[in-house]
Formats: C-alpha cells, structure tokens, sequence
C-alpha cells in the first residue's frame, strides 16, 4: 500500500508539472472576479444593465448642454489620417491607402457622415461609457470596410474572451434576450469604454456618476415649478365660528365664481377671515440655491466648469478663458484621443489590417490656433522643420518641387 500510494503521488506531482509547462503562455489569473449583479444569467455573456433611464436624463436641460458641449467639440474638430512614426510604410501605395482609409470615414456607410456617426458614438459613450460601431471589412482597396452605428446599450461582453481573433468576444442581444444574440469578433466592433476599470467589463459615464444628483435636481427643478405656478398652496384661509355648513358653501362659492376668473371676492361675515401664511413665498423657498449646488455637481461630473452649464457668477474675461482651457483639457481632449486611439487600433490595425497609418485630431496638439501659429513659424525660421513637415501638421499635402 505504501508503495502503490507513492507511485500515485509522483505521478500527480509530474502531472501538474507537466500541465504548468504546458500552460506557460496562457493567462494565469481570473478575468471579473468581482462582478456583482442582481441577475445572473446563462451563458458567457454579461449584460448592460437600466440603460432606459439614463437616456431619459439624457434628454433633460442641464444634462443635454453638458452632452452638447463636450460633443459638438469633438465632432466639429478637423482630423487628418497620417502614416505612424517609424512605419516601413511604400510611399507608392502611401497616397492611395490614405484616400481610402478617409473615403472610409468621410462616408462610413450611405446614410451617414463622419460627424452623424461620431455624434452617435460620443452620446452613448457620455450616457453610459458604451460607444459602439461595427465594422465591416468590403475587400475592396478603394473602399476597404464600412462604418455602422450600434446601440452600445445592447451590446454583451463575453467575460472568457480568450484573446483570438476567431473567437467571438461581443453579442448584440435585444432588451429580455438571453440567447441567440448576434455574435461579433473583436475585429467587428469598436467598443469605446469611459473609465475603464478592471472589476468590470463596462465603463463608467459621465451620467452615470452623475445618476443620483441629477434625480435630486429634478425633483427639486419639479417642486420648484409647482411652487412658482401657485399649485402648491403657501396659505390658508382661518374662518373661526363658523359651521360646516358655511364651510362647504364658501368652498363651492370660491371655486365655482372666484377662483380662476380673475373677479374680485365680497365676502360679509361679522368677523375678518385670517390668512395663515406657511411660508414667506421669496426665492429661498424655491430651493434655488440647492438646484445651483446640483449643477456644479452635474459640471464635476462630466468634468466640466459651471460656467458651460450657465452658472455665470463671479466670472470675467480672464476667468473665463481659464475655465475654457480647463474644459478642454479636461473633458474634450481626453474623450477625443480615445477616440482616435480606437480608431486607429480597431480600424485600422485589427478590421484593415493596416497598421502603419494612425487617426489624429489635429485640434488636441494646441487649442489657441495663434499659439499654434506662432510656434509653427517659429520651428520653420529656425530650421528645425521644413515647409512639408509643417504643411503634414496642418493636414495639407505636400508641395510639388516646382512650387517649393
């Protein structure tokens, strides 16, 4: 007995010796660990949950101009597609990839322009940090893959997502569909993730961090719009000695001739009535103060300053352009140069297949145009870039030598 039972714990031991070797290459540690959901349900693909009523916030005041803010900034900056830095790239088929790869997303598919597909994208992306636009690889070097807008809502993440080309790592599944999603590669769609982080396969949106707050602001703007239409009563009338008899007919009687005619009342009793006031009716009592707390909290979220959302209070001329920048650096580059990255990476690299050309923004490099400006005259004076090199930052072709 002995014996059998040490031949069986060396054969476990090179067993698992063996099983390590072999699995030398592969991930080692636990992809979502933590993943806490109400619902679990069957299957490898983890859903999105309660997109509905972060789209319903979306369409409020306060939350659509920050919306509008960061994303008519992005979808309004010009952009270039320009080959990498030490890319091997042939300068014969330079020219014609580059035509291709903008005709791409100049026209992305019939019905859409590279600004109504863009939009699209950073709408679901600051509603819920899902941006999502599927790819379609046409075979055609004129026109080598078009462009679609999806619903990032709708979109599943399969969480043992191996890492192979062939494997499919999202699913596109209708609200209540379990099963039978549409299974899509990871070269099939570019998914754009806000906050990414590493206990969940979603990111995070500006709305979402902002869910709660923007609930309290509605209901404080709500009761505030009662309050200044008069429908919510700040008095009552005190009738003393009187039976519930008269009480009755003087409600009729105010309600069926006075109230809403705009006549004046004549009541005679032999003692005044009294008008019991709850509350002073003055600004304070619409809550006015806390509604504006609510919109720096709604500003913070998105990374914006109040000032964007209409808080103009102790502002001037060179404040304010402090808090443009601040803005800019602060919500609208970082948006577009993730953008731009997954461009580059799942368009270019992984649905095209060419990886020696890279999407810019050319607005990021230096908001203040005339500090642009200047710094580029600067460098060509100086010799240290030539007229072509500054004309490729600009995103303009090259001189012809006859016009250098």
């Amino acid at each position: 007995m002995k014996l059998t039972t040490h031949i069986r714990a060396l054969w476990r031991n090179e067993k698992k010796a063996a099983e390590i070797e072999a699995a030398a290459g592969d991930r080692k540690t636990l992809a979502l660990p933590a993943i806490l959901t109400p619902v679990q349900y069957p299957g490898k693909l983890l859903p999105k949950p309660t997109p509905a009523n972060l789209r319903r916030f979306a369409e409020t005041p306060v939350v659509r101009r920050a919306i509008n803010v960061i994303k008519d900034r992005v979808a309004a900056m010009d952009w270039q597609i320009r080959p990498r830095r030490g890319s091997a790239i042939d300068l014969t088929e330079a020219p014609t990839r580059l035509q291709a790869l903008r005709l791409i997303l100049e026209e992305p598919n019939p019905s859409d322009s590279f600004r109504t597909l863009i939009e699209q994208v950073i709408e679901d992306a600051l509603t819920g940090g899902f941006g999502a636009i599927e790819m379609e690889p046409t075979g055609d070097d004129a026109r080598p893959a078009l462009l679609w807008p999806v619903d990032g809502a709708s979109i599943r993440i399969n969480g043992k997502w191996d890492g192979s080309a062939e494997t499919p790592r999202y699913a596109q599944c209708m609200t209540g569909q379990v099963d039978g999603g549409v299974d899509l590669r990871d070269d099939q769609l570019m998914y754009i993730r806000m906050n990414p982080r590493s206990f969940t396969p979603f990111g995070l949106g500006p709305l979402e961090v902002a869910f709660e707050t923007i609930n309290q602001f509605l209901a404080a703007h709500r009761f505030a719009g009662k309050l200044a239409a008069n429908s919510v009563a700040q008095y009552a009338l005190w009738l003393n000695e009187t039976t519930p008899t008269q009480h009755d007919r003087l409600i009729r009687w105010w309600q069926d001739e006075i109230e809403g005619t705009g006549r004046v009342p004549l009541i005679s009793t032999e003692q005044k009535p009294e008008v019991l006031r709850f509350a002073q009716g003055t600004d304070a009592d619409l809550r006015l103060e806390w509604q504006r707390f609510l919109i720096r909290m709604v500003a913070n979220a998105f990374g914006l300053p109040p000032l964007l959302l209409g808080l103009e209070g102790d502002v001037n001329r060179s404040t304010a352009g402090e808090l443009a920048d601040e803005a800019f650096r602060g919500a609208i580059s970082p948006l577009a140069q993730l953008i731009a990255g997954h461009i580059t990476r799942d368009l270019f690299s992984k649905c095209i297949g060419w990886r020696d050309f890279e999407f810019v923004f050319n607005d990021i490099s230096a908001r203040d145009e005339e500090t642009e400006l200047a710094v580029q005259v600067q460098l060509l004076q100086a010799g240290v870039l030539t007229v072509n090199e500054v004309r490729a930052l600009r995103g303009y072709p090259p001189m012809s030598k006859g016009s250098e």
